[in-house]
């Protein structure tokens, strides 16, 4: 196991540290000037060996289990590049307020075509399909352009059980939706052979991301883009129910949204097991 402390200024790398004093296997703490991910895992990634090559941010979790079970999942299917599933979303108070059981498509290569990708922290991969590729230091969306190359090379198999918990707070990257799109449309940009797509067919997957963009700044309640982005790429919805409906939720109050929110049951993280 390595621990790379990338740049981190409070106590992190001292905790690291006490904590790995009692590691019962090999294990090694890199504390270091900040790099960004990007670069944080391809060092990682040329320090380690293996079979199997995963990562767990700080602010994320592995339930007991996680690697056994991806392990031998990966195990039992040798042309698959990654497995990966679904997971609990937490909050920084720790508690589960839901699960990408409710939002993930389980098509692995339809979900990245158009924008989505896997969890990382429910991801395994196969370390040889990595051989050859690097994570880009330039991307802001590092995982999804990983994605894409690897799409093009083998199978993600999907595993059912929920055995990682991601957690969603204010500084997550993945709160900026419009930056989101935009790194996406231009990962697309930088890997249309990946997509297997000619320009017409590279448009309309990329009119349907925008209006699914739309759709997500609409629940976090930001409705004037919501708009702007729905009526530049209304074509891109999936059928005319699902444009209606978009129009429909506009009409809702945020508070009668935020009001749902708020009653959703939250459960400990030390309470969760995996499914």
């Amino acid at each position: 196991m390595l621990v790379i402390d990338d740049g981190s200024k409070d106590d992190s790398a001292k905790i690291a540290e006490r904590v790995l004093a009692d590691c019962q296997f090999d294990s090694e703490l890199i504390v270091r000037e900040n790099r960004g991910l990007s670069r944080t895992l391809n060092q990682a990634f040329s320090l380690s060996d293996g079979k199997y090559f995963a990562y767990l941010g700080s602010d994320d979790i592995w339930l007991d289990g996680f690697l056994e079970e991806r392990n031998k999942f990966l195990d039992e299917r040798p042309d698959a590049v990654l497995a990966y599933g679904h997971a609990y979303l937490i909050n920084e108070a720790g508690n589960a307020f839901d699960s990408t059981i409710n939002y993930t498509d389980t098509y692995a290569r339809e979900m990245i075509l158009f924008g989505g990708a896997p969890i990382s922290s429910t991801v395994v991969y196969r370390r040889s399909a990595l051989d050859g590729v690097r994570w880009n230091d330039d991307a802001r969306l590092e995982d999804y352009e990983m994605y894409l190359t690897l799409s093009s090379r083998g199978e993600f198999v999907f595993d059912p059980q929920i055995l990682s918990a991601w957690r969603r707070h204010g500084t997550n990257t993945s709160s900026d939706n419009l930056m989101m799109l935009r790194e996406i449309l231009a990962a697309h940009e930088r890997n249309t052979q990946s997509l297997g797509a000619n320009r017409d067919e590279l448009e309309k997957i990329q009119r349907r991301v925008r209006f699914q963009y739309a759709r997500m700044e609409l629940q976090y309640g930001n409705k004037s883009s919501a708009l702007k982005l729905a009526s530049e790429s209304w074509r891109g919805a999936r059928s005319p129910a699902e444009l209606i409906k978009f129009y429909l939720r506009m009409l809702v109050p945020m508070a009668l949204v935020e009001i749902r929110r708020r009653s959703r049951k939250e459960i400990p993280i030390k309470e969760l097991r995996f499914e």
